[in-house]
């Protein structure tokens, strides 16, 4: 096995057969090893920096109904809140003053955010903080849109795939929603110009190990800038409230893994994964994640903010959770970077 990792760390290509060995093994002492070569690797691209990004949740509004999601239009528990432009600009400010030279927007695919908006938001911040990244995850939309928020100056967009199988798709999904179109937007988003970034939950409701393999495969043949990696949750409010968690083992075989197949990716160590387990997000960075992600959104919406249960970090201030996120990171043997943290190529 540790032939076998040693391989496909060095020719970062991998078949079905070959991923499915690595994923089932279930070994700590392969684990162990699968996850320090991830990390040499990413070491030795990125060094011991890890880039820091901050989060802005604008939304928990969401015309879509996914059946895993705490903010689907389904759920009538919720109390929707949905940020205004100077609120969006005021966490930029706050987050500047801190230090972060990334700011990701966030939120459900809320239609009260035109195209309009969206640009202008984008622009505001760029032309005020021209040296900051601006990232967008805000969900399908059409070719026309992703190319106006480009040109608006947006940078980067995340739009996670959740699954390579169309199957295991419709089984997360409602049927109005489209795997080919979930597809074709991540096409567009690259083919735009964008840092593109894809993803998937682990251990999600019907999947199977041969639906990661699958997963790894999209990765390895699509090559996005950016890979968000999270073991799925449930939440209560969700029909899949009954399910069990994803493994913390299997989301930190997917992280280096994923290194192995894109050595230049930025992978963030996941909120999901702190959520798991108190040190989830050190093991995380520990597997060859290379990005953590802060909360800069108001502290009076963050657990409004909930995609699935216990959601950590969410009653902190934005310069607490930045030095909790700090010493995590130095404990970890690594070091937070404040600037823009581009993909190297």
């Amino acid at each position: 096995m540790k032939e076998l990792i040693s391989r496909i760390a060095a020719e970062h290509n991998a078949d079905k057969n070959d991923l499915l060995r690595i994923i089932s093994s279930r070994n700590p002492e392969y684990d162990e090893f699968l996850f320090e070569t991830a990390d040499r690797i990413r070491r030795s691209i990125y060094g011991t920096d890890v880039y820091i990004r901050g989060l802005i949740e604008i939304s928990n509004y969401c015309k879509n109904n996914c059946l895993y999601c705490g903010i689907r239009c389904g759920n009538k528990n919720v109390e929707r809140y949905r940020l205004d432009e100077d609120e969006i600009l005021e966490c930029c400010d706050e987050g500047y003053r801190l230090g972060f030279r990334t700011f990701v927007m966030q939120g459900g695919e809320d239609s009260f955010f035109t195209d309009e908006m969206i640009c202008r938001i984008v622009s505001a911040v760029k032309k005020k903080y021209s040296d900051c990244a601006v990232t967008l995850s805000i969900g399908e939309k059409s070719y026309e849109s992703y190319k106006a928020f480009y040109e608006a100056g947006a940078d980067r967009y995340l739009l996670r795939h959740e699954t390579a199988s169309a199957e295991h798709y419709k089984k997360l999904h409602p049927q109005n929603m489209s795997f080919e179109n979930r597809m074709k937007c991540l096409e567009n988003l690259k083919s735009i110009g964008f840092q593109t970034g894809a993803g998937f939950m682990v251990g999600s409701p019907y999947q199977t190990d041969e639906n990661l393999a699958d997963d790894l495969l999209f990765i390895s043949r699509f090559k996005p800038h950016m890979v968000g990696i999270g073991p799925f949750i449930p939440h209560q409010d969700t029909p899949f409230k009954d399910f069990p968690q994803g493994s913390l083992r299997d989301s930190l075989v997917m992280v280096a893994l994923t290194r192995l197949l894109l050595p230049n990716a930025l992978i963030p160590s996941t909120t999901a994964l702190g959520t798991i387990d108190s040190n989830g997000r050190e093991l995380g960075l520990k597997a060859g994640a290379n990005v953590v992600m802060p909360n800069l959104s108001p502290v009076r919406f963050r657990k409004l903010y909930s995609l699935y249960d216990n959601k950590i970090c969410t009653g902190e201030e934005s310069a607490q959770c930045k030095v909790c996120l700090e010493n995590r990171v130095r404990n970890a043997g690594y070091q937070i970077v404040c600037d823009k943290g581009d993909f190297r190529a």
